[in-house]
């Protein structure tokens, strides 16, 4: 049979463990995640066979997968990499300074006082002058 190799892109996408279910599998298709060697992919029949590079937009990730072969069941981790072959570009390395780049600063003297602000208040008001107590 000529069309032996391909498989829907659904189907490889689950097999592959790219995704945790076909349903979900499907809508990544038709919401517009995937591509087929640079081709836009709106249907979840679309057959991709091996030599097809697979562009997947995923979680503010792009995954680029090259098909090795199609697969017959969705196994373990091991097996699914059979499938194909990661080309993926690196993530950017992570700096544990830009971790702290996205918190909020708050200027001091603005907004609601913190608890250690409302406690030297407290003494202030009460007239106790132990600053030993922070």
């Amino acid at each position: 049979m000529p069309g032996e190799d391909k498989q829907r892109v659904d189907k490889w996408l689950f097999f592959a463990r790219v995704v945790k279910s076909r349903s979900l599998a499907a809508k990544l298709v038709t919401g517009g995640g995937v591509r087929i060697n640079k081709d836009k992919v709106d249907q979840p029949s679309q057959a991709v066979k091996p030599g097809d590079v697979l562009t997947v937009t995923l979680d503010r990730r792009i995954l680029v997968y090259k098909v090795i072969s199609r697969g017959t069941r969705r196994g373990p981790a091991e097996e699914a990499r059979t499938l194909y072959e990661d080309m993926s570009p690196p993530l950017p390395p992570r700096d544990p300074a830009s971790r702290l780049n996205g918190l909020p600063v708050r200027v001091t003297g603005s907004g609601r006082p913190t608890k250690r602000e409302r406690r030297q208040v407290d003494r202030l008001m009460q007239g106790d002058d132990d600053p030993s107590e922070n």
